[in-house]
């Protein structure tokens, strides 16, 4: 934007004209000058701002095409007009139009150059404010939400300034009982019980606020009409360099949860007095969980280091073993000679480690190994499996001569040990396979010794056994299943049966409020085969995840299923078994299914046993917790069967106490049962969780389950598992005849 009249004959307007270009052409706001609405000049700036190539580009221009619309454009002039006409400077903020169509928000400040002639033109400065309209608008919009965060919290919040109120929300008011705005200016001692705790509380706080720490304590204070209520508050400040400014205090109403934990201390006890054998040998077993998982990291700890050799014992591991075995094998089979494979196994070695230690089950070890290698030939080979089990690859032995080493084995392993200044005595049980009558590889023969050595701690321990015939069925048969498990899923011959559960009502009716899904394989030739012969080998094989899976995603699509053809909305209780609950891909597999089915969360319950939960009680806790975070809901399956501590299950994520049906089938005639399952539904009442009884068989047996405020209840009285549609029609059948009674649907 350029000066143009003629100032050859006067050089200072001439410098001073210069200088007033230098100055437009490099401000950093747009000026232009308008007349009858037509851009006549513009400097550089002014050019930028609204996309023009040039300030020449601009020249010409109209400036209704740099408005939104002409609307806007004309607005603008109505509301500017009476202004300029005065001589005054209008000033306002546009949403503009650059060039490129991209419209912006600007500061305009406009004058006319002569008030006394608006035909003259006017003179107007731009600035682009784009960037800072956005800034100003997710600032408001972050105040709002900030706002919105602190009057709708369901915890109280307040600020203090000198330990007076200079803001609460009403949260905080209602958990003390103070009406709105009543605590305004206050000092916080109107929610302490008295001036000693209130100083105390100052002290306590004051030196992690000055530190710039969260102050984080549990509290007992006091509502405005005295009555005590248990707090846990946090605070913070709002400037630890200059505490003057206050803190911020957030206050939360744990009374609840105080009370429920002293009722739970008192249902503990109460449980530990009924129950006392049971704690103890709980007790006993969780430290020997936890002893095993220690010892379980160090033994992976030591595996990363070792590749061939066992640490403890400098024998051979199981990799080295296997290489050398199939050597052993290979030559055997070539030369047509015998070979066996002895498994030997401590009996009772765990009493050594719980008693004495693991340093002395470990010497304890290291001697035996020193000896089982004394009493070999060269070409043998003695190896670790690990724990207190070891296998000897014995070449060119045969069955007599297998059982002369055993039965020296069997001498050296009952003689004494010296162990830290004590005497110590094991005794040994042992398998033995022969080649290549029992197996043709290693994998088979260390199967058929480690089945051999079983059935010698099944037959009294300090002793060892020939494989036989028997066994070799076992074997085959769970092959066979194994084998069949792999193709069950594609052939369709799995299935799911479905057992009713039922609430019990305060008026003492009882409802069907959900299914536990049982799976069933029906194989061509051997039939029905129980779940109780084919999980375990489903678990030990791997087949469990995927089969796990299709149970999850069958059963919920049932669920829905039954949704759509009108019956009530029921739960699914679906078993998980321990290698499905350790599987790190668990929550997301939940997850995943419950969206592809398009089913709710809270509609699914995941039942898992106490075994599975103790194994690893940390991880368990994790893994609960983000199931928990998805609303999926968690049982523990056969309580009171496996080994559970108080003190993990307050922790665990759980919203239900399955009671086991060993301890309902003789409610009615056994004293124990029946102060065992009184204790458990009292106990869960105490952590808020629901009990369900299963194997409900008796009217007896319901009577006494309903007086002592058991929730819920499955089992034969009501109906045995059904298929799909017989459920459906159990349940369609239920609504119609709910005044009947129960033994009327027994099935």
């Amino acid at each position: 934007m350029s000066i143009a009249p003629d100032t050859r004959d006067n050089p200072a307007l001439s410098q001073a004209l210069r200088e007033l270009d230098v100055i437009l052409a490099n401000a950093g706001v747009g000026v232009v000058f308008v007349k009858a609405r037509t851009l006549v000049r513009c400097n550089q700036r002014y050019a930028e701002i609204y996309g023009f190539a040039s300030p020449e580009a601009a020249t010409g221009r109209s400036s209704v095409e740099l408005y939104e619309n002409e609307d806007e454009a004309r607005s603008l002039g109505r509301r500017a007009y009476p202004l300029l006409a005065t001589g005054e400077t209008f000033r306002s903020e546009q949403l503009m139009r650059r060039q490129n169509g991209e419209l912006f928000w600007a500061h305009l400040t406009g004058r006319l150059i002569n008030p006394e002639d608006p035909g003259d033109g006017s003179i107007w400065i731009v600035d682009d404010i784009h960037e800072r309209k956005l800034a100003d608008a997710a600032l408001a919009d972050l105040h709002a939400e900030q706002q919105l965060i602190f009057d709708h919290a369901m915890v109280g919040i307040v600020y203090l300034r000198g330990r007076r109120v200079t803001r609460c929300n009403r949260a905080f008011e209602q958990l003390f009982g103070y009406a709105p705005g009543e605590l305004d200016g206050q000092l916080s001692r109107a929610w302490y019980l008295s001036d000693d705790e209130w100083r105390s509380a100052g002290d306590l706080c004051y030196a992690p606020l000055s530190r710039g720490d969260a102050f984080h304590a549990e509290m007992l204070l006091g509502r405005k009409d005295g009555t005590p209520v248990w707090c846990e508050v946090r605070s913070k400040a709002i400037d630890r360099s200059d505490l003057s400014r206050g803190s911020i205090w957030i206050t939360q109403d744990i009374t609840a949860r105080k009370q429920a934990e002293q009722e739970l201390v008192q249902a503990k006890a109460q449980l530990e007095a009924l129950v006392a054998q049971r704690t103890e040998q709980l007790s006993q077993t969780v430290a020997a969980l936890e002893l095993k998982i220690a010892e379980q990291q160090a033994a992976e700890a030591r595996a990363e280091r070792l590749a061939l050799f066992d640490g403890l014992t400098g024998l051979p591991n199981r990799h080295l073993l296997a290489d050398r075995a199939t050597q052993a094998i290979d030559i055997a089979r070539r030369s047509d000679e015998p070979l066996a494979v002895l498994f030997l196994d401590l009996d009772h070695f765990k009493n050594v480690n719980d008693s004495l230690g693991h340093r002395a089950g470990d010497a304890l070890l290291a001697q035996l190994a020193a000896r089982l290698r004394g009493a070999v030939r060269e070409q043998d080979t003695v190896a670790r499996m690990g724990g207190d089990e070891f296998v000897l690859v014995l070449p060119l032995t045969d069955i007599a001569g297998a059982a002369h080493l055993a039965t020296k084995l069997m001498a050296l392993a009952s003689a004494p040990f010296q162990v830290e200044g004590q005497e110590l005595t094991v005794t040994p049980s042992m398998g033995i396979a022969m080649f290549p009558t029992d197996g043709d590889d290693f994998d088979a023969l260390c199967k058929c010794a480690d089945a051999a050595m079983y059935r010698a701690k099944r037959d009294g321990r300090n002793a060892y056994r020939f494989f036989t015939s028997e066994m070799q069925a076992q074997s085959a048969r769970a092959l066979q299943l194994e084998n069949g498990l792999r193709r069950a899923l594609e052939r369709r011959q799995l299935s799911l049966h479905y057992q009713p559960q039922f609430a019990l009502d305060d008026d003492g009716q009882s409802r069907v409020v959900g299914a536990e899904a049982l799976l069933r394989w029906q194989h061509p030739e051997l039939g029905w085969v129980s779940p109780a012969e084919f999980i375990p080998i489903a678990e030990s094989s791997g087949l469990i995840l995927p089969i796990g899976e299709w149970v999850l995603r069958e059963a919920l699509s049932q669920l829905r299923r039954w949704d759509a053809a009108g019956l009530p909305a029921l739960t699914m209780a679906v078993n998980l078994s321990a290698v499905q609950f350790r599987h790190d891909d668990l929550p997301e597999l939940v997850g995943r299914v419950l969206e592809a089915v398009g089913m709710p969360a809270e509609r699914l319950e995941l039942e898992l046993t106490e075994g599975a939960a103790m194994d690893d009680p940390t991880m368990a806790i994790t893994v609960m917790n983000e199931l928990h975070a998805r609303g999926v809901g968690l049982s523990i399956d056969d309580f009171g069967t496996g080994h559970s501590s108080l003190s993990y299950l307050k922790r665990f994520r759980v919203g239900k106490l399955k009671i086991d049906q060993s301890f309902v089938r003789d409610l009615t005639d056994d004293a124990e049962d029946r102060a065992i399952v009184d204790a458990v539904i009292r106990m869960a009442g105490a952590l808020g969780l629901q009990t369900l009884a299963e194997g409900v068989e008796t009217e007896g047996q319901l009577a006494f389950l309903r007086r002592q405020g058991c929730h819920a209840v499955q089992g034969y009285l009501f109906s045995r598992p059904l298929p799909a549609e017989a459920f459906a029609e159990f349940v369609v059948a239920r609504a119609s005849a709910a005044d009947a009674p129960l033994s009327v649907f027994a099935i």
